[in-house]
């Protein structure tokens, strides 16, 4: 059976900088460092940093300096943030923070946002600093603010005169992330790219980014839709290889669903691990789809996938305790893929 790629649908990694159990927060962020310049070897497109706070299974927590590290260790895979939770942060800092990064590295920053909170809610209240909480959904007013820190605002505006600086760097190309056919309505509106988050998401990805297409409006900084479809993919030599990496991954993720959050087991942990009934029932109940196989099977439903969502571009979630194999599993689906068009 064929493993070519769907035409022109490129690959790309989305990179939670997971911490392995035995290992600790500052090791995931090195490894994250050392994958980027594996991923640009391999052929990838982009490589996304996410945000996640007060998680001990994942070290990403500020994908603008995650973004600066990787950018600065690679020299063409194009690097971003996938991406920064807007209702945390003020616009402007927003803004200047990618602006910065575009001087730095011009024509390979992605701005990626997020609307969602993205943590617990003492979390978040730390990250805001106000006690009356989050103010509803803002994001279409703060996703404004910020391009009228770059654009420039209409006189008589309260914030009038406040720019982004460097002023003379371009915004990157901005993405927002959703996970339902709200959030793809809200990209197509704002003439954004849209990125789906259908590694953790319940929604059909088809129907998110039928939507996105059909109600895209055009902007200044984006003429034509443009959608990012973000899959969990574990591939191996073998199909058993693949299945322990797979234990592995659910019981990171059931533990996470229970509210005990922990760093990601090794296939080993997983297969010693005493299963309760409960653990059983939520591990088939995990939202979002990972597959997982070798790498002729993987990148055989990854095709099927696009053909069903018309996606693209994939951004690729592998969760693997042992950082080799993770590299090794990124190296087998892109050769398994092929470059786009082949």
């Amino acid at each position: 059976m064929s493993t070519a790629a769907a035409p022109g649908v490129p690959l790309s990694v989305l990179d939670l900088s997971p911490v392995a159990s035995g290992a600790g927060a500052s090791q995931a962020l090195r490894a994250t460092v050392r994958l980027a310049r594996a991923a640009e070897r391999l052929g990838y497109h982009r490589y996304w940093l996410a945000e996640h706070h007060n998680a001990p299974s994942v070290a990403g927590a500020v994908p603008e300096v995650l973004t600066a590290a990787v950018a600065g260790a690679t020299s063409a895979i194009r690097v971003g943030a996938g991406g920064v939770m807007l209702p945390h942060h003020a616009p402007l800092r927003v803004a200047e923070a990618f602006r910065a990064l575009a001087a730095l590295h011009p024509g390979r920053i992605d701005l990626g946002l997020g609307r969602a909170p993205g943590t617990d809610g003492r979390t978040a209240l730390a990250l805001r600093r106000s006690p009356a909480g989050p103010r509803g959904d803002d994001f279409t007013e703060r996703y404004a603010e910020l391009l009228g820190h770059v654009d420039g605002f209409p006189a008589g505006h309260r914030l009038a005169g406040v720019r982004a600086v460097p002023a003379d760097a371009p915004l990157p190309p901005v993405w927002v992330l959703g996970s339902s056919e709200r959030g793809a309505r809200t990209a197509a509106a704002l003439g954004t790219g849209y990125a789906h988050a259908g590694h953790s998401s319940e929604a059909d990805p088809a129907a998110a980014l039928r939507a996105y297409r059909e109600a895209f409006s055009p902007s200044a900084h984006r003429q034509r839709p443009h959608a990012l479809l973000a899959v969990g993919a574990l591939v191996a030599d073998t199909d058993v290889r693949a299945r322990e990496l797979l234990l592995a991954h659910r019981l990171a993720e059931v533990r996470v669903r229970q509210g005990r959050p922990a760093p990601l087991p090794s296939p080993r942990e997983a297969a010693e691990h005493a299963w309760t009934p409960a653990e059983r029932h939520a591990a088939g109940q995990l939202p979002g789809a990972v597959l997982a196989g070798t790498g002729a099977e993987v990148a055989r439903r990854l095709r099927e996938l696009v053909a069903a969502t018309g996606a693209d571009e994939l951004l690729v979630v592998t969760q693997v305790h042992d950082e080799a194999e993770r590299e090794r599993s990124y190296e087998l689906l892109a050769a398994a893929w092929g470059p786009p068009g082949r």
